[in-house]
């Protein structure tokens, strides 16, 4: 049985406002399907689960609970996307230290 698959499917596919019914277009699968994999009825097949991952961007480790941060892989983007999510992270992770700073008495 994979323990933490049904609630990490709910909470990725809420989080990207996604119904059953259109998260299961994404994969090619009936709503009920999807709907029995959230409430630990059935288990998807491993080219599902490699299905899901692709769609939320995350591994199958960590669907499977195998892992328990959201890391994504670069290795497929761009060099320019790299450098940007990079700069981008930069600019939050200075924002963040700002804001504390601020904070504190």
């Amino acid at each position: 049985m994979i323990y933490c698959l049904p609630e990490r499917l709910k909470r990725l596919r809420q989080s990207m406002h996604l119904s059953q019914k259109q998260l299961a277009r994404l994969l090619r699968v009936d709503r009920s399907t999807i709907s029995s994999y959230e409430s630990s009825i059935r288990q998807p097949p491993l080219d599902t689960l490699s299905r899901i991952a692709d769609v939320f961007g995350v591994s199958t480790d960590y669907l499977l609970g195998r892992a328990s941060n959201l890391s994504f892989d670069i290795f497929d983007l761009t060099g320019e996307d790299t450098a940007l999510l990079y700069n981008m992270a930069s600019k939050l992770t200075e924002k963040n230290r700002r804001i504390r700073q601020l904070q504190e008495p």
